[in-house]
């Protein structure tokens, strides 16, 4: 398992030349899943003029959909589909609801403005990788533990599962292919001061942006 989606889901809003543009994005496993979020949005919209959107689910990106919602044909859902590629994400859809303020875009104002909707819901949101990882159990003493923010910080790595006893045990997790490296740096690290041990598997999520 290994791919890109959004950190969590929610909305943003903007107004451009006077209409609104709310894009809402949500992780999704399955197209019937996008598909009610998309009805979902639409009837919670109703009086919009449109509610434009579009997906991509599996590991693989292999199910795309889009959807222009009447608007000019190419204006909209294959432009903000376009953002998810390049991105490279996956399992999510977006729906961006227009309420129309009066002033016409023209068929270049509306691609930048639904495609740019979309890009500004992905930086406000974030995106993460979603992989499987191996687990390394560390023991440390509490001296020990107050430097592992810098070694963590470092190596681009998170803890997870930390339980403060007599020492502290704390988990990070890391590629299959990086476990010896990162046992290496560790050991230099604390100067070969240190217990761990290899302690299964888990599906992470690291933040990209």
């Amino acid at each position: 398992m290994n791919y890109r989606t959004i950190a969590k889901n929610g909305s943003t809003e903007e107004i451009i030349k006077k209409s609104r543009f709310i894009c809402q994005a949500k992780r999704i496993q399955t197209e019937e899943e996008g598909r009610d979020f998309i009805a979902q949005i639409k009837k919670e919209h109703y009086k919009a003029n449109h509610s434009c959107s579009a997906m991509i689910i599996g590991e693989d990106s292999n199910i795309k959909r889009s959807s222009d919602d009447g608007e000019p044909s190419g204006t909209a859902g294959v432009p903000m589909l376009s953002v998810l590629e390049k991105n490279n994400l996956t399992n999510l859809a977006v729906v961006v609801t227009r309420y129309f303020g009066g002033i016409k875009l023209g068929a270049g104002g509306l691609i930048r403005a639904y495609s740019g909707s979309v890009a500004n819901a992905l930086k406000t949101l974030g995106i993460v990788e979603v992989k499987e990882q191996t687990g390394l159990e560390l023991v440390l003493t509490y001296p020990q533990y107050q430097n592992l923010t810098n070694f963590l910080k470092e190596h681009g790595l998170q803890e997870y599962n930390t339980d403060f006893a007599v020492k502290v045990t704390t988990t990070i997790y890391v590629d299959e292919k990086d476990i010896d490296k990162t046992l290496n740096s560790l050991s230099d690290f604390y100067q070969g001061k240190i217990s761990s041990r290899i302690h299964g598997s888990q599906i992470v999520e690291i933040p990209v942006i």
